[in-house]
């Protein structure tokens, strides 16, 4: 049986981070590019898709679970009702593939995690959902890993770029660019993106679109 990969998504006005350079209707299209690039991964690494929605939405390859209440609720709602292996995994890591979705669920380990930038949690895999809770936002990666050792589970911290890299700036628009291979890098392409070296630095630009900010 497949594992589930249960992959967290806000279909209305998502990445308003992104705001600066992106309208409503773009930000939601680049971050359904992005979930269909996460969507891809988690089938390649041998995962069944179950997005966790906070408002109703379908998507092709994958079921729906609709649960309005905020994140840690709705997840350790899940986890503590699930007899079988789940992996949990953010729905902006548009550079993730399917080996290292493989390398995630294939640990020998009770869980393994993958850290996000700025103390935060990628992905987590959990043999036992049952006997772990989840505690995102802030530094969620330290949280967690204080979370299992609570409960006594062996943890796999894996280092792991396609996993690492997650999208919420401007400035993060240009790992999708140089190293994308899926949806989202197609969106960014189609919505007049490209990369702009500047004093050695690396942007990107976006053609004849005015910031909004």
């Amino acid at each position: 049986m497949a594992i589930d990969a249960v992959i967290p998504f806000k279909p209305k006005n998502p990445k308003t981070r992104l705001s600066c350079v992106m309208e409503q209707e773009e930000r939601e299209a680049f971050a359904q590019a992005m979930l269909s690039d996460v969507i891809a991964a988690a089938q390649a690494g041998g995962c069944s898709p179950l997005l966790l929605c906070t408002s109703p939405y379908e998507r092709p390859g994958a079921r729906t679970l609709l649960d309005p209440d905020g994140l840690n609720e709705s997840l350790n709602r899940l986890l503590a009702t699930s007899k079988s292996p789940i992996l949990i995994i953010m729905a902006d890591l548009p550079l993730a593939d399917g080996a290292a979705v493989s390398r995630l669920v294939s640990t020998a380990a009770d869980m393994a995690v993958v850290p996000g930038r700025g103390g935060g949690t990628n992905a987590i895999f959990l043999r036992e959902p049952s006997r772990f809770r989840v505690n995102y936002y802030g530094a969620s990666f330290l949280k967690h890993m204080q979370i299992a050792m609570d409960a006594g589970l062996s943890v796999d911290v894996v280092d792991s770029f396609r996993l690492h890299t997650d999208v919420d700036e401007k400035e993060d628009l240009v790992e999708v660019l140089i190293h994308g291979k899926g949806e989202a890098r197609r969106c960014l392409e189609s919505l007049g993106f490209t990369l702009s070296i500047e004093g050695g630095r690396v942007g990107v630009k976006r053609g004849a679109h005015k910031e909004t900010r």
